[in-house]
């Protein structure tokens, strides 16, 4: 068998027993080929305190479970030394911890030894492999593998997108495939003349057999579709299983692994299945709704061919009198979602997640994880174990980001100065480390002091050193022009906080997020106090960002000469300060972020007292202008697009000084006069199963259930966006153009009147509408 190196990406992971030994399986993506690798004969691992080892070795002799015992020289967060015991098969090492559990304290049983391989050798996507090779059918395979980090190797993936057709019991009309040099619909039926892909087949044992056979023809390493993971894998894997067909997607020919739990899990040998919404969410995308139709005319401007009211009828009534169009929109969405994924450049985020993490590609959320493979094995070579959940004992809770009251009104000139990377940069700068904690504690006079008794090591932490390499390479990207590399490092940076915040997170430790949040604040005050100091007010601050106000007569050049000054003053103080208090170089970075002209910070709605979070500035940039709402009703996904209109209309009418009265009047007058319907639909949530509302009936809930009874909807799920409108007799489902009886006084007292009353100088008495003097709010 020849030796030979390559240099790959990992596509998958798994651990298995074969011989009677743990084999651990990884597929990676070469510049040319895919490459199946075996680690072979590893254990599985965890840890438990010296002084348990005799009871758990009498407790696994006892049953019969071969373990070896091995001391390493590693230490609990007590400073107890601990042992590690070690399972050549993968049944043991389960028997064990089920065995062991309730008698014995575990510690890092729940990590993956696949994962585990690859975390302890700092392997993060890219990889060396080195072995023994053979060629198989398709892909190579290497046996007696050894793997290590590659850094610098990113693969041209091979993408197919994916989607498939079916009734509500998930009975299976047609499966479509796309990807930038091939497409095809598999469609059970007759064969039609028409000038689409079509490939008809009998039924739907059929219909699966070709649609593996179309996969392995094309030979993707990456799958892509909507929901794909929880709806399309899991429909085909059930009616895969109920009609006797095996899917075998793998690269290998195995068989396509599904399996549940806290998230859908699926394996295919080889490959790599994408889901378009996780991927959008893990890379930060907000939308009010992720259905396909939404995202791809905010991202596209594209619209699905069928509207998502009726898409199941009108699918089914498709399916049996139009196949020819039912296969033209299941190739329209696995396009959509292909041009999505090209446009927002997603697979090339999950590939630099994947290389900065640690993570599998196609791995969801994972913020602690992440934040595990990232810092256990810097851990491990200082000495110490990880600790189990909430082991201190300690239960208080952080406080949040400071925010400060707000001075409403409108304002001609406000800068904005905003701490770059503010919570990544207080750890940096103050040492905060979970490690470094106790480290802290065991030699308190040479460590720094943070807030609820936690006290951090000046030398003995990671997590300062990973937050300012993060930043480097923040940097570089930024120069270098690779803004995805950038954003990723951005997401992963901002976690830091939140995963030390976390009580999911092994790590987690009030004494951390408390260091963290509260230094933010007296950050937060400091500045305020030393910008006030040179004679300007502060008249609004939050987490990171202080607001304030200069002089209406300064000009854009005045305004920016005064946000840089300010900048540079609070950078030089702050360097001062923490160097004379605490002899520490100062990380924290304030930027002069936005000069906004003019400005509006509103009222709390009913008071006097300024609002928090919510604000609108227009900034220009470029000979243009633009408006820029934080917390208004027209970033608010739960009010009309009336409203959202109305208030964009009438900010500019403010900040223009046009008469805001005339402009409502003008709303009010669309409204009544039923001009403007379609804008007045309201698009909100369901939180639980329907059924589960009894008491408080919220009004998407009524309508909902209305359109359940008139047979609009056929089937109504936790989660499900309800769109609907308010009429005289009660909220109604907005089904197509179906508005009748709507009761426009209401949306103007809802919709209208509160953003008009938020403005300065307003009153609800200034309208009256069809010989009515005021709108009751």
């Amino acid at each position: 068998m020849a030796q030979a190196i390559y240099q790959g990406f990992i596509l998958s992971r798994q651990q298995l027993q074969k011989n009677g030994k743990l084999h651990l399986c990884y597929w990676l993506k070469t510049a040319s080929e895919t490459v199946k690798v075996w680690v072979e004969n590893e254990q599985a691992l965890f840890f438990v305190p010296q002084s348990q080892v005799e009871k758990a070795k009498s407790l696994l002799e006892r049953a019969q479970i071969l373990a070896e015992f091995t001391q390493p020289k590693l230490k609990h967060f007590n400073q107890q030394p601990v042992q590690a015991i070690k399972f050549s098969q993968l049944k043991n090492f389960y028997d064990a911890k089920s065995l062991l559990q309730n008698h014995v304290d575990l510690y890092e049983e729940d990590i993956r030894h696949a994962d585990r391989y690859l975390m302890e050798r700092f392997i993060r996507g890219g990889a060396w492999v080195k072995g023994n090779v053979e060629q198989r059918d398709g892909y190579l395979e290497i046996t007696e593998a050894k793997l290590k980090p590659c850094n610098d190797f990113r693969p041209t993936m091979r993408v197919l997108s994916i989607d498939i057709e079916c009734n509500l019991d998930g009975v299976l009309f047609s499966i479509g495939l796309a990807a930038s040099d091939y497409q095809c619909v598999i469609m059970i039926g007759q064969a039609q003349q028409c000038t689409e892909s079509i490939i008809w087949v009998e039924d739907e044992i059929a219909l699966l057999e070709t649609f593996v056979d179309e996969v392995q023809k094309f030979n993707p390493d990456v799958l892509i579709g909507w929901n794909v993971i929880d709806f399309d894998a899991v429909v085909l894997d059930q009616r895969a299983q109920a009609l006797g067909v095996e899917l075998t997607l793998g690269k290998d020919g195995s068989v396509m692994q599904v399996s549940g739990g806290n998230y859908t899990r699926v394996l295919i040998a080889g490959r790599v299945l994408l889901d378009g919404i996780d991927t959008m969410k893990n890379a930060t995308y907000h939308y009010e709704t992720f259905k396909l139709s939404f995202v791809a005319e905010k991202v596209l401007g594209q619209a699905k061919l069928i509207s998502q009211d009726d898409r199941v009828d009108e699918i089914i009534r498709m399916f049996k009198e139009d196949k020819v169009s039912l296969a033209r929109y299941n190739l329209q969405d696995c396009k959509l979602v292909l041009d999505i994924f090209s446009k927002l450049n997603l697979l090339d985020f999950a590939i630099v997640r994947t290389e900065l993490t640690g993570l599998e590609l196609e791995r969801m959320g994972g913020s602690v994880a992440a934040f595990t493979n990232l810092y256990l094995p810097l851990l491990h070579r200082s000495g110490y174990i990880a600790p189990n959940l909430g082991e201190h004992g300690l239960t208080f809770e952080s406080p949040g980001g400071y925010v400060m009251d707000s001075k409403p009104g409108l304002y001609k000139n406000i800068l904005v100065l905003d701490f770059k990377s503010l919570y990544p940069s207080i750890i940096q700068t103050f040492f905060i480390d979970p490690m470094g904690l106790i480290e802290g504690l065991l030699a308190p006079k040479n460590a720094i002091d943070g807030f609820d008794d936690g006290v951090f090591s000046r030398t003995a932490h990671h997590l300062p050193k990973l937050v300012k390499s993060l930043a480097e390479a923040r940097q570089c990207a930024k120069s270098s022009g690779d803004m995805m590399l950038s954003q990723a490092i951005k997401i992963i940076m901002n976690s830091l906080y939140g995963v030390l915040g976390s009580k999911g997170c092994r790590f987690y430790d009030p004494r951390l997020s408390s260091s963290i949040t509260k230094r933010g604040h007296e950050i937060m005050q400091q500045t305020r106090i030393w910008i006030e100091e040179l004679g300007y007010e502060v008249i609004y601050g939050d987490t990171d960002s202080t607001f304030v106000k200069v002089p209406e007569q300064f000009d854009e050049t005045k305004c920016n000469e005064v946000g840089n000054t300010l900048m540079k003053m609070v950078n030089s103080k702050w360097a001062e300060y923490l160097q004379q208090k605490f002899n520490i170089a100062s990380c924290l970075e304030l930027e002069f972020e936005t000069h906004y002209s003019p400005f509006f910070m509103p009222t709390i709605r009913g008071q006097e007292v300024g609002s928090k979070k919510r604000y609108v500035g227009r900034v220009s940039s470029k000979g243009s202008d633009r408006l820029v709402f934080k917390g208004m009703e027209t970033v608010r996904s739960d009010w009309t697009e009336i409203a959202k209109e109305y208030q964009q209309d009438v900010i500019e009418a403010l900040f223009n000084g046009v008469d805001v009265k005339r402009v409502t009047q003008q709303y009010i007058d669309k409204i009544i006069k039923g001009e403007v319907d379609n804008k007045l639909i309201y698009k909100k949530r369901l939180g639980k199963p329907l059924e589960a509302y009894t008491k408080n009936i919220p009004p998407q809930v009524r309508a909902a259930k209305a359109a359940l009874d008139a047979g609009w909807l056929h089937e109504v799920k936790k989660g499900m966006q309800v769109p609907y409108y308010l009429s005289l007799s009660g909220p109604k489902y907005a089904f197509r153009d179906n508005f009748d009886d709507i009761d426009y006084h209401q949306y103007i007292d809802k919709q209208i009147l509160p953003i008009y009353l938020m403005l300065p100088n307003t009153s609800a008495n200034d309208f009256s509408v069809d010989g009515q003097q005021s709108l009751s709010l």
